[in-house]
C-alpha cells in the first residue's frame, strides 16, 4: 500500500474510532440523565414495600431452604446453607408484573462474608412460551421448588444483574463483580451469548453490613444500576442492541447458595416516556 493509501486508511479507523467513542458518550450520557431525574417526575409508584412486614403480602418464595425475618431495619434475607446444593438457592418474586421502563429502588446490606456465589436482580421475568414454560412464571412455581440456576436462564426471558457477585472457586474479598445479561431460553444454548457488555470487577462496593441504595433503570434496551453508599457512587451501564427486548414481567431477588443480605424500602416506579422517544 503506497502513502496515500495508507493515510486513507488511518482517517478512516480514526473516523470510526470517534463515532464508537461519540456513540458510548452518547449511551453514558443518556445513563446519567435518567439517574440524575431521579425523584424529579411524576411517575406513578407501583410498587412499594417498607420490607419491615410479613413478605407474603407482596412476594413468593422459590426455595424450601431459604429464611426471611423482619425488623424496623428491614427484610433479612438468606438462602439455604449448602454450597453447590441447588436446593440452598433462593428467590423472591414480585407477586406483581410490570410492563414498559421501570425503575426499581431499594436498600441493599449484605449480611454474609462469603467470597463466592452471586447476588442476583431479575427485571421483567417472563417464562419462555413453551409448554409448560408458559409466560406467566407464576403458573410452574411447583418446577422452582428446587431453584437450579439452568431452570431460570433456559425457561426465562429476563434481565439479569449480579452484584456484589464472585466467582465460584474465589478466595480474595476484593475480586467482586457486577455483570448484566439477557437470558435467550429458545437458543438451549445456556448462559452463552447472554452477556451485555461491559462486565464491571474489583468495584470497591458491597461491604458487609454495609448499607447500599440501589436504583435500577431499564428504560428501551438501555439498562443502568446506580450504587450508593456513604462513601462512594458508581453508576453501571448496558446497552442491549444485540438481543430481544424485555417488555414486561415480575422482579425477582435471588440469592445463590450461602448468601445473606438485609432489603429495605424496596419501590417500583413507571416511567415516563422521553421527548421523542415511544416507549411507555
Amino acid at each position: 500500500m503506497n502513502a496515500k493509501g495508507l493515510l486513507a486508511m488511518r482517517k478512516s479507523i480514526t473516523t470510526r474510532l470517534c463515532l464508537i467513542f461519540a456513540m458510548a458518550i452518547s449511551a453514558l450520557c443518556a445513563g446519567v440523565e435518567d439517574h440524575a431525574s431521579i425523584g424529579k417526575k411524576d411517575d406513578p409508584t407501583l410498587l412499594y414495600d417498607s420490607c419491615t412486614d410479613d413478605w407474603r403480602e407482596h412476594w413468593t418464595l422459590d426455595g424450601q431452604k431459604a429464611t426471611l425475618t423482619h425488623s424496623d431495619k428491614g427484610m433479612d434475607f438468606w438462602a439455604g446453607p449448602t454450597f453447590r446444593e441447588d436446593a440452598s438457592h433462593a428467590v423472591l418474586w414480585t407477586k406483581q408484573s410490570f410492563s414498559g421502563d421501570i425503575k426499581i429502588e431499594y436498600e441493599y446490606t449484605r449480611l454474609d462474608r462469603a467470597t463466592r456465589c452471586a447476588t442476583i436482580l431479575y427485571v421483567q421475568a417472563t417464562g419462555s412460551g413453551e409448554d409448560p414454560y408458559v409466560t406467566d412464571i407464576a403458573q410452574w412455581s411447583d418446577r422452582r421448588i428446587v431453584p437450579a440456576m439452568r431452570r431460570y436462564f433456559d425457561h426465562m426471558n429476563t434481565y439479569h444483574i449480579s452484584y456484589a457477585a464472585f466467582n465460584n472457586n474465589n478466595d480474595d474479598p476484593s475480586e467482586d463483580y457486577v455483570r448484566a445479561r439477557r437470558y435467550m431460553p429458545l437458543r438451549m444454548k445456556g448462559l452463552r451469548g447472554t452477556d451485555l457488555k461491559p462486565d464491571f470487577a474489583r468495584t470497591g462496593l458491597f461491604s458487609t453490613d454495609v448499607p447500599h441504595r440501589i436504583t435500577v433503570i431499564k428504560r428501551g434496551n438501555t439498562l443502568s444500576m446506580r450504587v450508593q453508599n456513604d462513601e462512594a457512587e458508581k453508576t453501571f451501564l448496558w446497552t442491549n442492541d444485540t438481543l430481544p427486548g424485555i417488555v414486561e414481567g415480575r422482579i425477582g431477588l435471588r440469592h445463590m447458595f450461602t448468601r445473606g443480605a438485609r432489603y429495605r424500602d424496596f419501590r417500583v416506579t413507571q416511567l415516563g416516556a422521553r421527548e421523542g422517544n415511544s416507549n411507555p
